[in-house]
């Protein structure tokens, strides 16, 4: 009798247990939602992005008076992209999912950052070739910009010299810090997530919808 008026005039008492416990259990519910949410949008621009490249493809061949069939992947294409970077950088669809899952990451600056290098290394003229390395600059190097990758700072001053004279080379160093960055960290979440997960194990519907 006198531990449970103890238990009763202890502050807080039974109704601070009880909050503790309601707390947990709110903290539980909005983890699993936010979980859901994830999810879902994972859900979304995977089928968004599979759409627009059917869409756009058939576009193209239509203009050009020529018929290419182009389908999303199938299961075995896509368990492929776990064999090795390189062979989800290789694939068309793997990028876009790829890019698709970044976004939803809030880091699609470093894939956006290595195709515009590859991009940049392809360049021939010496006057594009300047004003491209500007333009990378602009967008992923310099302090506070809109796309900044993280990169440490003797690299960044390093290109800010070199792009006053550009040449093909002058962004090598940050893209494979960058590559690296990927291949590591987003690429292993890439493959363990279910927008990865759903490629390998659905029913591309394209070739069904073909049939009817």
């Amino acid at each position: 009798m006198q531990s449970a008026v103890l238990l009763a005039l202890r502050p807080g008492g039974r109704h601070s247990e009880r909050g503790g416990r309601r707390r947990g259990e709110l903290e539980e519910a909005e983890k699993g939602r936010m979980k859901r949410t994830i999810i879902k949008d994972w859900k979304k621009r995977l089928s968004y992005f599979l759409q627009n490249s059917s869409t756009s493809t058939n576009m193209k061949a239509n203009k050009g008076g020529k018929h290419h069939a182009y389908f999303r992947p199938s299961p075995e294409e896509a368990r492929l992209w776990s064999e090795a970077f390189d062979e989800l950088l290789a694939n068309k669809y793997g990028l876009a999912a790829f890019r698709a899952f970044l976004k939803s990451e809030f880091c699609e600056e470093n894939i956006e950052f290595w195709l515009a290098c590859e991009d940049f290394k392809k360049t021939k003229s010496p006057q594009k070739l300047t004003s491209k390395a500007k333009k990378i600059y602009n967008d992923f190097i310099e302090k506070e910009a809109p796309k900044e990758i993280n990169i440490d700072f003797q690299t960044k001053n390093i290109i800010a010299q070199n792009i006053q004279e550009a040449t093909h080379t002058c962004f090598s160093a940050a893209q494979k810090r960058v590559y690296s960055l990927m291949e590591n960290n987003s690429y292993p979440r890439f493959l363990e997530s279910e927008f990865y997960q759903e490629l390998c194990k659905k029913t591309p519907i394209t070739r069904a919808a073909q049939g009817t």
